[in-house]
Formats: C-alpha cells, structure tokens, sequence
C-alpha cells in the first residue's frame, strides 16, 4: 500500500479527526506488561482511552511503537549537552556508514526533512537567501516539478518554502518544464515511480543531463540498503522516523547527498530562518541513529512470521461464524509492508457491515483501530499486524467473535417521509474555532433526496443528501491538488432553518445555521427593442 493509498483510506477509519489509527511493524519487542499499563495509565489520567492499533502507522494515533534501543538512546541523549552542528555532522557521517548513502540528516519528521531538501535546492545553500524565504522575488530557482502522480496532502512541505509547484501528465511534459528556474523534481515513492514512463529512473535520466536535484518521499516505507532510490538515480530520500523504522515519531531521515543534505541543514533548526518551527533535538536525532542501526540488525523473517502466526490466531477464531470468511494478504511493495489480514461477511446475513465493526470497535472498550469498507456485495474489516503488541491478537479476535456471532435484527431499508422541504437557496453561517464564514447552498429536492451546489469561499461544489422527517444529511468534497476536504451537515430544519453540524474529518467540527434565502422583485413587463440603438 502507497503512502498516498493510506492518506485516502483514511476516509475509511473510524476516529477520523479525533483519534485515528496506526500502523508499521513493531515485531521483535516484547512490551514488559507492567509497563503498558502504566503507559495506559498515564493517558487515561487526562481522559484518553489509549487504542489497540491494527490499522497502521498514522500519525494523528501516534506513529509507531519506538524500539527499546530507540528510548534507551533518547534517555542517554537527554541527561548531556552537545553543540549541534557537531551533533548533525556526527550523526551524517554514521547515518551514511550505515546506510551507504553519501550523507544522512536526522529531520523533525518526513514532512520537515522535504521542507529542507527543497529550501536547500532553492537557496544552494546561501543564507542570504535563506532568510527571504518564502518570498522568491529575485532567485534564480523558484519552481519545483511534480507528476500528476505525486500530488498529495504532503507537498504542503514544499508549497511552504514559496515555490511554485508545475505539475505534469507525461515524461514530454516534464522534459520540456525543466528551465532555468527549475529548482528540483519531486516525486512520491511507490508502483509508478519504481516502473513504468515517469519512473524515478526515466526522470532522473533527465534531471542529471539538466543538473536538476530528484527528491523522493518514502516515508512509510522500509528502509533498503543499498538504497533503491538512489541506485535508481535520485539525489534525496526521506523517510519517516516513526513508521517502518520504530524510531522517534518527530524525526525523518534524510538521506543522499552531501551538498545538498549539508544545505538541508542548514535551513534546519536550531538555524535561524523558515525552519527554526521544525526542531529536532539531540533525543531525536540519537534515537533515529539507534533505529536505523537497529534495523540492520532486526530479523525481519521472524517478525513476519510472527505477525502472520497472529492473524492465522485470529482467522481461526473467526472462520466458524456464518458467512465468514478469511484472506491474507502479504504486500511486495515496500510501503506499509506487514500482513493484513481481511475478514468479510454478507452483511444480509450479519446484518452488520464493515464500516459499523470499525465504528463500534474505535468508539468503544476496549478501542480497537481497524479497516472496514464494503464492495461488490461483500463487507469487510482489515486488521494490520506491523504495530499489534503482544496479546493483542487475543483481544481482538475475542471481540471480533463476540460482535460477529450476536443475532441482528436486519436495519430498515425504508426512509421516513419527508416532512419539510430543503428545496431552495440557503444562506449558511458556518462557525469553526475562532472565525465565521459564509456560504451557500442550492437544493434540489426529489421525495427523500437532495441534490444541488456548495458555495464555499473558494470553489463550489457538488452536493448530494438526504432527508428524513425534519433530519438532513448532506455531503460535498472541496478538491484542490493533492487536497480534499469532505465537509458532512447534519442537522434539522424548522421554519426555513437549518441548524446542525458539519464533520470535516481530520479538520474536525464546526457548526452551522443556513436560513432560506428570500427573494423579493417586483412584476413588470421587459421591453426588447428590435434593432440597434439610435443613441447610446
């Protein structure tokens, strides 16, 4: 699974925009019981309930589970001070041992470290450019490249430093943008850029003939050594600290280079300029030394087996319930590599879907992140072993047993009348947390169905809902390159008044109240001349 497959899956999982889910392989520790849970213990104490992650390594749940040699360098690290231009050379110099890349940097996370390579491509190095940034008037190198394929929520990152980002559709499209204020190409790791017309190694051909710099994001991938990505010709390659690899959450690794990771650097906290807000400390950066020196030396066969011998636990618990069925998938690719385990049902049968397990299992204890959706008349959840623990395997098949085998009345197909009437022009005041804004709806209205226009700020879009009695639900999606957000209004309506909520994901909650436009006119004749004027 791609890293941009996960950011779109995450319309799937339950939590969204409060507390998500995980995931990336943890194997080869074994958590000392005590100690988990006092860990739960100290999350529990400020009101959160801590989550079994069988999802995969999101960020918004935490990452991964750090290594025990990762905390036991972060604790040596913290009890001394060191100068950290000593600090960043040292750690380059063993990151490169390690690695076999010419130099390493140790970032404040994946995102920080392409905020950094595309400053340092931009500046070369040259502080006085540094400072400027993000504002561009008068450098040489002002544009980055991007295929269509890589446009994704984490290009963010490079929008930041002020660049302006040209997309292109083919491998013509993007020989004929390179140009003399190319800063440098950048490209997100997975199927098409391993193979295939835009390939890293078909782009990179090009960028080398132009000196233009390839940087690619590998961020939930395993760490390969030697590095394919490099071998396939780019000059950069960033991960994130805390997936594959186990390490610090806040740290990336930055690997490539010298020149152009030394300038990386340098726009890097604790330096003054665009990135003094991405600091990594000396705890970070030994601990994302220790996980990258720990990973060659982690028996990975053994975690795989492991984690496989979990999902076979949790299959044969499963498997004797009516409808059930089992499948285990083992990906090839190097993002989010760990096994999953698929669990589907006809849901005619467990008059319960996919989607509904999630949402049960993340909303309630013991809280369980899993995957759930439904296609071609079969429903689903998906259970990611990488950052499972020990034990868990046993909670979650216990559940899953108990949630499947109860007996369902089947859910009402059939939709309460409507008793009000959306149809019309609306003016909505939406409330988020510190601002108001206005936007309008055009409805439609067919029995129980809506349809119509979402008129935000910036764009309108397409709108389509539902109402039942007083009770509406409506949905759009703003799309922007490499950005979505789905905004979902629910709500009642009374005397031409809507009030309710929209849930906007990641984004979280913001409130609303839509009145019902009126138009006023008055009646009167139009008169059409019927030639051209005499006088104007």
């Amino acid at each position: 699974m791609k890293r941009r497959d996960v950011i779109k899956d995450l319309s799937l999982l339950p939590l969204a925009g409060s507390v998500i889910m995980p995931k990336k392989p943890v194997a080869g520790m074994v958590l000392d019981k005590a100690n988990v849970a006092a860990s739960k213990e100290i999350y529990q104490a400020i009101g959160v309930e801590p989550i079994i992650n069988c999802r995969g390594t999101f960020t918004i749940i935490g990452g991964s589970i750090e290594r025990p040699e990762v905390r036991a360098a972060m604790d040596a690290a913290a009890q001394v001070f060191v100068q950290y231009d000593e600090l960043a050379f040292g750690a380059g110099k063993r990151l490169a041992e390690l690695t076999g890349a010419e130099w390493g940097m140790v970032s404040a996370g994946c995102a920080a470290g392409m905020k950094h390579v595309t400053a340092a491509c931009v500046t070369g190095g040259n502080p006085e450019k540094l400072i400027r940034i993000p504002d561009l008037s008068g450098f040489e190198k002002t544009e980055v490249i991007i295929p269509a394929y890589s446009r994704n929520v984490y290009d963010h990152a490079l929008r930041n430093v002020g660049v302006t980002l040209i997309t292109v559709d083919s491998i013509e499209e993007l020989a004929n943008a390179i140009s003399s204020r190319t800063a440098m190409i950048y490209l997100m790791a997975g199927d098409e850029s391993m193979s295939g017309p835009m390939s890293l190694e078909a782009i990179s051909k090009i960028a080398k003939r132009k000196n233009v710099p390839v940087m690619i994001d590998a961020a939930a991938e395993d760490l390969t050594i030697p590095n394919v990505h490099l071998k396939m010709g780019a000059d950069v390659v960033i991960y994130s600290g805390g997936k594959a690899l186990c390490g610090p959450q806040c740290a990336g690794l930055v690997l490539g280079r010298k020149d152009l990771v030394m300038s990386a650097w340098q726009a890097s906290a604790p330096h003054h300029g665009p990135g003094r807000d991405n600091k990594v400390g000396r705890e970070e950066t030994m601990g994302m030394v220790a996980a990258v020196e720990a990973w060659t030396k982690r028996d990975h066969a053994g975690e795989w087996k492991r984690w496989l011998s979990w999902l076979d636990n949790i299959s044969k618990r499963v498997s004797g319930i009516e409808s059930v069925k089992t499948t285990v998938v083992e990906p090839k690719e190097l993002s989010n590599r760990t096994p999953q385990l698929r669990v589907s049902w006809d849901p005619a049968k467990l008059n319960i879907t996919g989607e509904e397990v999630a949402e049960l299992f993340g909303r309630t204890k013991p809280r369980i992140a899993l995957g759930g959706g439904s296609r071609a008349g079969e429903t689903f959840i998906s259970i990611t072993t990488g950052q499972m623990q020990p034990g868990d395997e046993k909670v979650v098949s216990d559940r899953l047993v108990e949630v499947l085998s109860q007996k369902r009345t089947p859910p009402k197909t059939e939709m309460a009348a409507a008793a009000v009437s959306l149809k019309g022009h609306w003016e909505a005041t939406i409330e988020f947390f510190s601002s108001k804004s206005t936007h309008t709806l055009m409805i439609e209205q067919d029995g129980n169905w809506l349809h119509g226009s979402h008129k935000g700020e910036f764009s309108v879009r397409e709108l389509l809902g539902t109402v039942e009695g007083n009770e509406f639900k409506m949905r759009s999606t703003d799309r922007q390159p490499g950005d979505a957000i789905t905004f979902l209004f629910s709500g009642t309506v009374k005397d031409d008044v809507m009030t309710g909520s929209i849930y906007m994901g990641e984004y979280m909650t913001a409130k609303f109240t839509a009145k019902k436009y009126k138009f006023k006119y008055k009646r009167e004749k139009i008169f059409i001349p019927s030639g051209p004027p005499l006088a104007t």
